[in-house]
């Protein structure tokens, strides 16, 4: 009784007009149809974060805008992404990353977006955050400020107001004295 319609199927006379139009070279780039919905490229997988073992003991600054994990010692500055302090970790210089998690030991300035300093942390330096969690047990020698951008390295908080000079104090005028 019903019969199916031919107009809308692949391989159609609808079709046939499409078919007779040149090939583009194959080594054309080719530009998406309108109806081509195949799977975009998969973005790369982030990589693991760096590994810096125990036994590696660094002097000078490192800098990336990956993920570090320090188990061992570092004698510098420190800017990442992510930076994972291990337990057994000392480092002795400012430290600046979007995410700062501290197991162990810093010696310095400690600035990020996400601060967490967990049972076994020890840090003598101020913290300069957006937020902050500090476990019970931490140790944590300085001053906290918190900045709605720490990563900048302007050392006034961020929506603090100057404080105005004082006003000129008027100097007491002398009378002239009069001509002798």
């Amino acid at each position: 009784m019903f019969s199916k319609s031919k107009i809308n199927e692949p391989g159609s006379k609808a079709d046939d007009n499409t078919a007779a139009k040149p090939a583009a070279p194959a080594d054309a780039p080719r530009a998406p149809a309108a109806g081509d919905f195949s799977k975009p490229a998969t973005p790369k997988a982030k990589p693991p974060a760096s590994v810096l073992s125990n036994d590696l003991h660094i002097t000078g600054n490192i800098r990336t805008t990956g993920d570090i994990q320090v188990e061992g010692t570092v004698e510098g500055d420190i800017r990442a992404h992510l930076l994972t302090i291990g337990e057994s970790a000392t480092i002795k210089g400012e430290v600046i990353a979007d995410d700062v998690v501290v197991n162990g030991r810093i010696v310095g300035r400690v600035r990020g977006l996400k601060v967490r300093l967990t049972a076994t942390a020890r840090v003598e330096g101020d913290i300069i955050h957006k937020t902050i969690a500090i476990e019970s047990g931490a140790h944590f020698e300085g001053s906290v400020q918190r900045q709605d951008d720490p990563l900048s390295g302007g050392k006034a908080a961020a929506g603090a107001v100057p404080r105005p000079a004082a006003p000129a104090q008027p100097q007491p005028q002398q009378a002239p004295k009069p001509a002798q």
